[in-house]
């Protein structure tokens, strides 16, 4: 089936096209409570919130920062800025006072939208402390279950829909900052439209089906999300906190057919069905898709062959929210084995050293272009090494292109261990622990070497119950594998729980610098 592509640029007049279409289907569906809100009624919802928003001084331009978790007044909140024309800086609601400070700083927000305290954790009070000092104090609002509330007769009249090239940026997202301060991402509502496009296109998801978002969705995959909920007109399960039990019983009750999120997400479900083999975990499931880090081959081949469901991943990044994602009717190698075919809109390419582009099949750095490219970045002068010369953004990831245009990222150009003058791909490495049952989770990192220069250690997270793989046991691994010997990792190191971000990506600077004393004697 061919996903119709609607042609608006800002994401009201999506919603519009949506409701011209099914006004009275769900959009949205509280997992914790039941609470289903039609597309009508939420459009109806954040013309209020929008009215409310505007008599607290919000307008067209009004930078305005949230950190909210994902339920259905958050996305009602952030719409109801949509209608406005406000300049959202969404912030993942797990930051605390230096990503937030730094964030509502460099925007200058206006307006910040809490949830009061949440899961323990006072906001209103990190963003006091983190702007006590500010030289202009921005208000603080506490939306949780109550939003702002008014007549939307008094709202300016809807803006009319310009060319995406010319749309105005309404969106700052920041990079999550492993090693350094974060980075402003701006993004218009075209550039995020076209990412959701290319994911609707991929996914082929109909009004029958019922997805989910687990993550937060004041990450970028949210709006990406939300996009493609509105193309193709289905339904989510909105889950506020993630507990497994709870997560597969909201699935379960509302016949969810799509789950997942990430490559953790997948493994916590495979390790549930192998509790009861034989006997769906969720019946109406039939597909589990996500992206934000890598999909080992053999994750995919176990969900499919223990829960009878295809695994459709995909490769995106703040500045460009969509690169490559899988679909359904790709065949079981190009699920298994690489990130998907480019989405529709966004042209990638695989550059080597010497800026040339390389053949099908050879390992270089992706470079993408495409209409769901962020605008630029809030501090200007991160700009210069952004593009090479032909416009395109270099994404620091290593990279093969198929013959028929699917992706496999082979690592990052920063993530190659040089072990005496030879360089080894750590995801080579990580691919193959991964098909160890005893693993959850591994991170393969250089630790520096008086002798090699960086020597191969491997980081594993044993999976629950399971002793953790031993020395020779992942030697043996890696040996069975095919792998050379100086591929194979020099030192095993195994921790509880691997240092993982907002994003759940594992965070491989906290492990050199837990480790690296051990490296010099």
């Amino acid at each position: 089936m061919t996903v119709e592509t609607p042609s608006p640029t800002s994401f009201w007049s999506l919603l519009e096209h949506r409701i011209a279409q099914t006004p009275d289907r769900p959009m949205l569906i509280d997992s914790a409570d039941g609470r289903i809100v039609t597309f009508a009624e939420f459009r109806d919802q954040a013309e209020r919130v929008a009215a409310g928003f505007a008599a607290m001084g919000v307008r067209e331009g009004t930078p305005v920062t949230w950190v909210l978790p994902t339920r259905i007044e958050t996305v009602v909140a952030s719409f109801a800025l949509s209608r406005l024309g406000a300049v959202q800086n969404p912030i993942i609601h797990i930051y605390r006072e230096k990503e937030v400070g730094f964030c509502i700083r460099q925007t200058a927000a206006e307006l910040v939208l809490v949830p009061g305290t949440w899961a323990g954790f006072d906001y209103t009070e990190m963003v006091k402390n983190c702007t006590a000092d500010a030289a202009n104090t921005p208000k603080i609002v506490e939306v949780y279950d109550l939003l702002p509330d008014g007549d939307p007769s008094t709202l300016p009249p809807v803006a009319t829909d310009v060319a995406a090239a010319d749309a105005p940026v309404r969106w700052i997202y920041y990079t999550s900052g492993t090693t350094s301060d974060p980075k402003g991402v701006q993004h218009t509502d075209a550039t995020l439209i076209a990412g959701g496009i290319g994911l609707a296109q991929a996914l082929d998801m109909s009004g029958d089906d019922v997805g989910s978002i687990a993550f937060p969705y004041a990450h970028i995959g949210g709006p990406d999300y939300l996009v493609t909920m509105l193309v193709s007109g289905f339904p989510a399960i909105l889950i506020e906190k993630f507990v497994l039990d709870d997560v597969l019983a909201a699935l379960r009750e509302h016949g969810g057919t799509m789950a997942g999120g990430s490559t953790a997400f997948y493994t916590m479900f495979l390790n549930e069905q192998r509790k009861n083999p034989g006997e769906p975990l969720v019946p109406s499931l039939r597909l589990l898709s996500g992206g934000g880090a890598p999909k080992p081959p053999e994750v995919y081949y176990e969900v499919k062959n223990e829960m009878g469901i295809p695994v459709s991943h995909g490769y995106g990044m703040t500045e460009c929210p969509m690169i490559a994602q899988g679909s359904p009717h790709d065949t079981d190698e190009q699920l298994a084995n690489t990130e998907g075919h480019a989405v529709v809109g966004c042209t990638v390419s695989i550059v080597g050293p010497d800026n040339k582009d390389l053949e099908d099949g050879e390992e270089g750095e992706v470079r993408v272009t495409g209409d769901m490219l962020f605008r630029g970045y809030t501090d200007e002068s991160l700009m210069a090494d952004a593009f090479d010369d032909q416009g395109r953004f270099r994404t620091g990831d290593l990279g093969v292109k198929t013959v028929d245009g699917h992706i496999t990222l082979t690592g990052r150009l920063k993530d190659v261990i040089i072990r005496k003058g030879e360089n080894i791909s750590a995801k080579e490495v990580e691919d193959v622990l991964y098909g160890l049952a005893s693993v959850s989770a591994v991170a393969v990192i250089g630790i520096a070497d008086k002798e090699r220069g960086e020597r191969v250690c491997a980081v594993v997270e044993p999976a629950p119950g399971q002793d953790a793989p031993t020395f020779d046991e992942m030697v043996a691994a890696c040996t069975a594998a095919g792998l050379m010997k100086q591929k194979i990792p020099e030192q095993l190191e195994v921790i509880d729980v691997l240092p993982r971000n907002a994003t759940l990506k594992i965070l491989k600077h906290e492990l050199r610098r837990d480790l690296e004393p051990k490296a010099w004697p």
